[in-house]
């Protein structure tokens, strides 16, 4: 870098975001005098920031209207709580509305984020649903451009956001990937990846791989003036491209053509990737999957769509995510499952996580419906969940298991905005990227009472290790946060619950037990249609949201409207 260039990743978030929009047009909404703080890290002895963590700019790119926000890696490493969340998804919903009024406004978003604030956790894995949300309805309007450069990068639930993205504009020295290294060799060994090697990882999630091999657009110097423009010449193009996570058929195809048996490098990747981009894709992709023996391992998620489809055979293209077409009351609807397979050929994904396969083989089965249903009344999907994480494992980081996970997120996403009812049923575990994939992105979200059923953004053990806390100090905090707990009633104090659901034998539902559920989902599809509407704000409606679960993200979007003059 030469002596006239200025660095833009050793600048703060807010110098990044002046830096973005034209010279003297900067104005910052909710800003550091206003006041609003987290009201859960004092609770635990962290000094809070005036900001949050988040800038939300308004002013031009170009002369034309913007907003532009901006994380602040400094703080909590980046991380998403509820007033941060609320900041970004809230300035995304308010951008939507400016495009249906006919007032445009360029959106532009400056990564630099661990992903959930695990002190606020279940805040953050809500907000990141509604935050995905937003990009999906706002890229039907406006390309929505993302920039990754450092020094965190753009890690955890905040990658799948960035996937949704139109464009991605990345630095050498940038990081993208779901699952931070450490993360990675908390959950799966250091033999699976080493979180000392800084070859290793730049190599594998770095801003260069990530461009070569097309999870990012442009790979551009860390300078200003080069950023600057590679902003500006996304809102240039003319063309409508599908983004990545619509691509189904062309990543199932090269996901298809990988043999995890063998030890990948991210030069070899980067070989089938371009090879792959000159091939005729085909939307049937076969698999070289072992042979599936009769009997496979039990779980919930199995259970459940088993016994909602009365004891049919479910289908499945890959035996980890089940479906079926099956009657519920007088209509047809689709239930999705992700199980258990002790024989997948990822290892990483064999206990019931989401893992490459299963991502985009849900993104398949969802968008599916939405293709059939086009010319007829959109059929309900029912998203089964029993989800103990996304997979942690080098060839998930390599080939994109954030994309993977942003592709069903996407397809759910676009299914509940086509009118599609998107109903939850959490029968098990809910943690993390996986859920955020698989049942996050729904319309109404049920669970049952039982201690069986946890809510969370990472296992406990990673979660000691990144907040760099004891096991019992992070349940000692759960009691005066409850955020910060797995257990399903401290999520249903949040308000993010249509119903919390008694009585029912989780892991042996009787008919009577079955025929609840029914009666309940069916009530849920009805609610949908009722209040026809199809973005994810009734979470922010309910009694205990309103009350005492959400006040801070209603508090956040109140203020960040009455600001708002764009």
């Amino acid at each position: 870098m030469g002596v006239n260039n200025q660095s833009f990743i050793e600048l703060n978030g807010r110098e990044r975001a002046q830096a973005i929009l034209d010279q003297g047009t900067f104005r910052e909404l909710l800003g550091p005098f206003d006041g609003i703080e987290s009201p859960h890290l004092p609770k635990q002895d962290i000094v809070p920031q005036s900001d949050d963590g988040v800038i939300i700019a308004s002013g031009l790119i170009a002369g034309e209207p913007a907003i532009v926000i901006s994380i602040e890696g400094g703080f909590q490493g980046g991380g998403i709580g509820e007033v941060s969340g609320a900041k970004i998804a809230g300035a995304l919903e308010l951008a939507l509305n400016n495009h249906k009024k006919g007032v445009p406004v360029r959106p532009v978003f400056l990564f630099d984020t661990g992903g959930v604030r695990l002190q606020e956790a279940n805040y953050g894995l809500l907000s990141i649903s509604e935050i995905g949300s937003a990009v999906v309805a706002l890229r039907e309007h406006t390309p929505v451009v993302g920039v990754i450069s450092g020094n965190v990068g753009c890690f955890g639930g905040m990658s799948i956001t960035a996937s949704l993205f139109s464009y991605l504009i990345m630095t050498k020295e940038a990081r993208f990937g779901l699952n931070g290294p450490e993360v990675i060799e908390q959950e799966a060994g250091v033999e699976e990846f080493d979180a000392r090697d800084r070859s290793l990882i730049w190599k594998t999630i770095g801003g260069i791989q990530r461009y070569e091999t097309g999870f990012a657009d442009v790979l551009a110097q860390d300078d200003v003036t080069a950023i600057q423009r590679a902003v500006q010449e996304t809102f240039q193009r003319k063309e409508k491209v599908a983004s990545k996570t619509e691509q189904v058929d062309f990543y199932r195809h090269l996901l298809s053509k990988v043999d995890p048996s063998e030890k990948m490098t991210p030069d070899q990747f980067q070989k089938l990737y371009k090879a792959t981009k000159n091939e005729h894709i085909s939307s049937t992709v076969s698999y070289s999957l072992n042979e599936v023996p009769g009997s496979m391992p039990n779980s919930r998620g199995r259970v459940w769509i088993n016994a909602l489809i009365n004891d049919e055979e479910a289908d499945f293209e890959i035996p980890s995510v089940l479906y079926k077409d099956a009657l519920l009351g007088r209509e047809k609807v689709r239930y999705i499952s992700v199980v258990p397979n002790p024989y997948s050929r990822f290892l990483r994904a064999r206990k019931g996580e989401v893992g490459l396969d299963e991502g985009w083989t849900i993104a398949k089965h969802v968008r599916e419906v939405i293709k059939e249903d086009r010319n007829q009344s959109p059929r309900p999907i029912i998203a089964i969940v029993d989800v103990p994480s996304q997979a942690y494992g080098y060839h998930e980081e390599l080939l994109g298991i954030h994309y993977a996970c942003g592709a069903a997120a996407d397809a759910y996403a676009a299914a509940r905005l086509a009118g599609h009812p998107v109903i939850t049923l959490i029968v098990g575990k809910a943690i993390s990227g996986a859920f955020l994939a698989h049942g996050y992105q729904s319309n109404r979200i049920l669970a049952l009472k039982d201690e069986g059923v946890n809510v969370h953004a990472m296992s406990k053990q990673s979660a000691a290790r990144i907040t760099k806390r004891s096991i019992k100090e992070l349940e000692e905090a759960s009691k005066k946060v409850p955020s910060m707990a797995y257990d399903i009633e401290s999520f249903a104090s949040l308000g993010a619950l249509y119903e919390l659901i008694s009585g029912i034998q989780p892991e042996q539902p009787t008919e009577r037990d079955v025929q609840t559920i029914q009666d309940i989902l069916t009530g849920a599809v009805e609610d949908v249609r009722r209040e026809s509407v199809y973005d994810l704000s009734s979470r922010l409606k309910s009694e205990k949201a309103r009350k005492e679960g959400r006040k801070a993200s209603l508090l956040v979007r109140g203020e960040l409207e009455k600001q708002w003059n764009i």
